[in-house]
């Protein structure tokens, strides 16, 4: 089997395994970032008759007063927009008993096919870019070259990835309380009928690719730390004159987890606009900047890291999953492979590092 073929089929295996068990961690996460903007785009764009009171001289005059006297913008939003959840605890016990425990699996499907062509291209990409930059079995790429091969294949990843992290958001917030009610919030029987919605009423373009900036902003910086924090846990784990065949599953697991961690935390404020812009049609005309800059406005920092503690936490032992469960499907392989099974039959349940 080709070195290739290899990387997409392990990839494919590490990205179901991962997703299966992050999922409701994930489902709580785009509630928290979500909670707050579900129902000011359509306020905001609601046509109402026009007012002969409101539209007077007299009512503008006593309109700038107010203006001049109100509390800061993050005040305003707290009793005008309360949370709906408190935190990420109190967002996964309201969910489950308002909801049930299966609904934090609403929508599953696309980020299970998302989560698995995302890791399968993302392997692929990152396996066919090492060796573009001269990686082979005799020469090894240095720390710094396989984080931007990361970086490289995390761009290429994202425009597989955004259509099915569209569906996602979509299907993750529709019954949510903070969009019960939220004129032009749409609600749908099932993945197939979200996919069809979302294409009828707003195309590919600013359909199933709304927000694409910013899952491009995620990916690329995520994956330079992803990888490159991953591989320099391997390294500092090889033991002298060995090479990444000495590795175990316990290197692979520390490093996957720390990974993860350093995945979601290189740029989160992108995932936290780009979830926005997913889950609400009525962010479909708005850019990155412009929300990125209105939810810094209204809500400082907390607001665009909102959920970065749940996501942390559950993405240690998903992407630990997800690398160790790679590494075994990439060793299986190699086994067969008569050119290598003699030198990883010399030490039992020896792992191979993807080449």
């Amino acid at each position: 089997m080709a070195e290739g073929w290899k990387d997409f089929v392990a990839g494919t295996v590490g990205g179901f395994s991962g997703k299966l068990l992050d999922y409701p961690f994930d489902t709580v996460k785009v509630l928290l970032q979500t909670q707050h903007s579900l129902d000011s785009p359509a306020k905001v764009n609601s046509q109402q008759p026009p007012n002969p009171i409101t539209n007077s001289p007299l009512h503008s005059t006593i309109q700038q007063a107010k203006i001049m006297t109100k509390p800061p913008p993050s005040a305003a939003v707290t009793s005008s927009q309360p949370l709906v959840y408190r935190g990420a605890i109190h967002c996964l016990t309201h969910t489950i008993q308002t909801r049930g425990f299966l609904s934090l699996y609403t929508g599953l499907p696309s980020p299970l096919l998302g989560s698995m062509a995302e890791n399968a291209v993302l392997f692929l990409s990152y396996g066919e870019v090492k060796r573009l930059l001269g990686e082979t079995k005799e020469k090894e790429l240095t720390l710094f070259q396989l984080a931007m091969a990361g970086a490289a294949a995390g761009g290429i990843t994202s425009w597989v990835l955004n259509p099915f992290e569209v569906i996602k958001c979509q299907m993750q917030v529709m019954n949510s309380d903070a969009a019960n009610g939220t004129p032009g919030h749409r609600k749908y029987k099932g993945f197939v009928d979200c996919v069809l919605q979302t294409v009828k009423n707003d195309g590919i373009a600013k359909g199933l690719y709304r927000g694409q900036t910013s899952l491009m902003l995620r990916e690329i910086p995520g994956n330079f730390c992803w990888y490159g924090v991953y591989e320099g846990v391997c390294l500092s784990q090889m033991p002298e004159g060995g090479t990444k065949l000495d590795l175990g599953p316990s290197t692979h697991l520390i490093g996957g987890a720390a990974a993860g961690v350093a995945y979601w935390t290189a740029f989160y404020p992108a995932d936290t606009v780009g979830s926005q812009m997913r889950a609400n049609p009525n962010y479909a005309s708005r850019g990155f900047i412009e929300i990125f800059i209105e939810i810094y406005r209204k809500e400082g920092l907390p607001g665009l890291y909102r959920g970065w503690g749940i996501t942390a936490i559950r993405a240690a032992p998903a992407h630990a999953l997800i690398f160790a469960m790679y590494e075994q499907t990439i060793a299986m392989f190699r086994r067969w492979d008569p050119e290598t099974r003699d030198c990883l039959d010399r030490r039992s349940g020896s792992i191979s590092h993807s080449s």
